[in-house]
């Protein structure tokens, strides 16, 4: 893997690294390879706080480009969408995280 671009952005909290990885003979990697290769050229990143968007493999190359997030907190994280989260939550290393957003969207309330 390759960083293209690596930048701190202190208002939100988090570390932007774009990158580009080569992977000749073998099938585009899945999120998981691309989150722990990302934790591995962090040092001192925690797993439940990276977010890997925008990956796309063209067609007929072994090359595969995207972006990354590596959050210093959890609150942080807050600013991801929704949806962002529910695709990263079988990645996640603390399955508990999955029923506290559970028990917080059930704590707002509704039309009971």
């Amino acid at each position: 893997m390759e960083i293209k671009e690596r930048k701190e952005n202190k208002i939100l909290n988090r570390i932007e690294i774009s990158f580009s990885w080569k992977h000749d003979k073998k099938s585009t990697p899945s999120r998981q390879e691309v989150m722990d290769l990302v934790q591995t050229l962090e040092p001192g990143s925690d797993r439940d706080l990276i977010v890997v968007k925008n990956c796309s493999t063209r067609f007929g190359q072994p090359l595969t480009t995207g972006l990354a997030f590596i959050y210093g907190t959890k609150e942080a994280m807050s600013v991801e969408p929704g949806y962002i989260h529910k695709r990263h939550e079988s990645l996640r290393s603390s399955a508990g995280s999955a029923s506290e957003e559970t028990s917080e969207a059930s704590s707002e309330g509704g039309d009971e």
